[in-house]
């Protein structure tokens, strides 16, 4: 393919938002994923002349980031999460099955061109292992089962939904809003949800509230403003003396461990 004038308008428009223009390489580089399926030569080339680098400088960029990708995608990215507490929660067992039920490996396309299937590492989203993302919206405490049927309805053109997110498009379009460009989506769908929200809604039943910006925690758990005046602005006295603490306690705890039995007795020692 052939990057259109568009794409490298667009390109240009990514370079000019930042005081420095190669700032703006990463966005780019999405923007040439989302034209063009992955990160093509000829976007590399571009980019490169746009932002006044060289080739290899772009090169480096998009070989050291997994998120783009040097071969074909297809219509639609899937990632499950394998690392350690969604693959002991069941992310290991999903990504065999849809290996399996897909006939594709790691980083893989079905050969109907529309899934690329890749196991990722941690969203963040330990809260609701396993998840899965499709073109990077979320899908929470899946199993094998809800898995293949979430394949098998993109493959179908179904409509989904994800968990916390949008609408699901395609992985393209999610490339171009990671570029920087608004799909119209933003607001579909929970951002938050479930155990994520847990500790909020516990401390609105028991009346918890965060100490006032400036305040110290005292041992009883009370807050303390004995540090601030009465507008409440911490005193530079205040702030020395906290800094004085930190520096005393980190030479306390070097001290100790100097003096620890291990290192004395590797002190004696004649070996």
């Amino acid at each position: 393919m052939t990057l259109s004038d568009v794409t490298r308008a667009e390109l240009a428009e990514l370079a000019g938002r930042y005081p420095q223009a190669r700032s703006a390489l990463l966005p780019m580089l999405h923007l040439v994923q989302s034209a063009e399926g992955n990160v093509t030569n000829e976007g590399i080339e571009v980019c490169a002349a746009i932002l006044g680098i060289s080739a290899a400088e772009v090169s480096g960029v998009a070989t050291f980031y997994t998120m783009y990708k040097r071969r074909p995608m297809g219509e639609h990215h899937v990632g499950v999460c394998t690392n350690t507490l969604c693959a002991v929660m069941g992310g290991d067992l999903i990504f065999e099955r849809l290996k399996g039920h897909l006939d594709v490996g790691n980083d893989e396309t079905t050969e109907d061109g529309m899934v690329t299937l890749e196991h990722i590492e941690c969203n963040a989203a330990c809260d609701f292992a396993p998840v899965m993302t499709v073109n990077w919206e979320f899908f929470d405490n899946q199993t094998p089962e809800s898995a293949v049927d979430l394949v098998d309805r993109l493959r179908a053109g179904e409509t989904v939904q994800a968990t916390r997110g949008a609408t699901i498009t395609s992985w393209r379009a999610a490339e171009r809003v990671i570029a920087g460009y608004e799909d119209g989506l933003v607001d579909e769908g929970p951002t938050a949800a479930g155990a994520s929200l847990a500790g909020l809604q516990i401390a609105k039943e028991r009346g918890w509230t965060a100490p006032p910006v400036g305040a110290s925690t005292s041992s009883t758990g009370e807050a303390s403003t004995s540090s601030t005046g009465e507008s409440g602005e911490t005193s530079e006295g205040s702030k020395a003396g906290a800094a004085a603490e930190a520096d005393t306690s980190r030479a306390e705890t070097e001290t100790v461990i100097e003096q620890s039995p291990a290192n004395t007795a590797k002190e004696g020692s004649d070996d």
